[in-house]
């Protein structure tokens, strides 16, 4: 243990004798539970600060999906499967389009609005 770390622990002993941890928020009670528990430790800290900065797993997963539908489309030979990929690729977008705005990210949205407006004038 390096010298920081014993002059630390000895404050932080001397404080809880002292009572200055009595009027804590949450004094005496569980601490919540880790919603990063079942992330390794060694990926937490990258987790919370993608986390912080309003970035989710269900983000990521997206631009992976979106990446994978896009070079299935580049070696697709199928004119109709390349049409189903397209479809896939363009429903994704929208709801990445989506997350990203909620969190207010830039985006071009002014595409996906466009074309979120032309779906749903043809569905009503």
């Amino acid at each position: 243990m390096d010298l920081f770390s014993i002059i630390a622990e000895e404050k932080i002993k001397k404080a809880y004798k002292d009572g200055e941890f009595e009027n804590l928020p949450g004094y005496g009670k569980p601490l919540p539970k880790d919603d990063l528990a079942a992330v390794p430790e060694s990926m937490r800290m990258a987790y919370r600060i993608l986390k912080n900065a309003g970035y989710t797993p269900e983000e990521n997963d997206l631009k992976n999906e979106i990446k994978s539908i896009e070079d299935l489309i580049k070696l697709c030979d199928d004119p109709q499967e390349k049409k189903e990929l397209q479809k896939k690729v363009n429903e994704k977008l929208l709801h990445y389009n989506r997350i990203l705005s909620k969190r207010k990210a830039n985006t071009n949205s002014a595409v996906f609005k466009s074309y979120e407006n032309k779906i749903q004038n043809k569905l009503l």
